[in-house]
């Protein structure tokens, strides 16, 4: 899948993607992201936290809002699809049922075709909750989880997505709009490698990987 999308993805015109985090959206998916949007499939993220509690030293405590609308506008989403919750960031726990009732509504209000989250094997407390939450949510509609290896001690990917060398390049371009961030080593040229990994495992030059966890057709 490149610049060709596989008939996987036929029928899909509708896309939620769930964020406990701003960047963890563009971090895990965001060549697909590139990609479906250059085929005017409609892409909405959803970010649970602003992680305000987090913010490093000189920032702004809400730095994260615009940061998040400038990437996901570099990937072509559109900003009424760019939505923000205010979970604190690392209590996700806390409030499992509110987080739960809120992708119920997400999913009656965008009724996607696709929604991607998390893993279930991502050991951050907060994507522990959204994915779990989400596979209680989304019961009739495809269901993948996308990869952040840094959180993940084990993996089960089944389905990688090829992709050309420009979703790539939007995909870190819309990482580098998080100058919050930038301290973090999984940005730049990390994500290109892992790309390039995905891609050799695949058959291809450069992937993303994810796993299934539920398909309707």
């Amino acid at each position: 899948m490149g610049d060709d999308i596989c008939d996987t993805f036929s029928g899909v015109e509708r896309v939620l993607v769930l964020a406990p985090h701003p960047d963890d959206a563009e971090l895990g998916c965001g060549g697909l992201i590139s990609l479906l949007r250059e085929r005017n499939i409609e892409v909405s993220i959803c970010v649970f936290s602003l992680c305000e509690e987090s913010i490093p030293n000189g920032f702004a405590h809400d730095v994260l809002a615009q940061e998040f609308r400038n990437s996901g506008q570099t990937l072509g989403v559109v900003e009424k699809n760019l939505i923000i919750k205010k979970y604190r960031v690392r209590r996700f726990d806390e409030s499992r049922q509110d987080i739960l009732e809120d992708i119920v509504c997400l999913r009656r209000e965008i009724r996607p075709d696709l929604v991607l989250m998390p893993s279930l094997d991502d050991i951050h407390q907060d994507h522990g909750v959204i994915a779990q939450q989400a596979l209680r949510a989304i019961k009739t509609t495809k269901l993948m989880s996308y990869e952040l290896p840094w959180n993940q001690m084990k993996t089960s990917l089944n389905f990688f997505v090829k992709l050309s060398e420009r979703h790539i390049e939007a995909k870190i371009k819309a990482i580098s709009c998080y100058e919050s961030q930038q301290h973090r080593a999984y940005t730049g040229q990390f994500l290109y490698n892992l790309a390039n990994v995905r891609g050799v495992m695949s058959g291809g030059e450069l992937a993303e990987a994810f796993t299934i966890e539920k398909w309707v057709c």
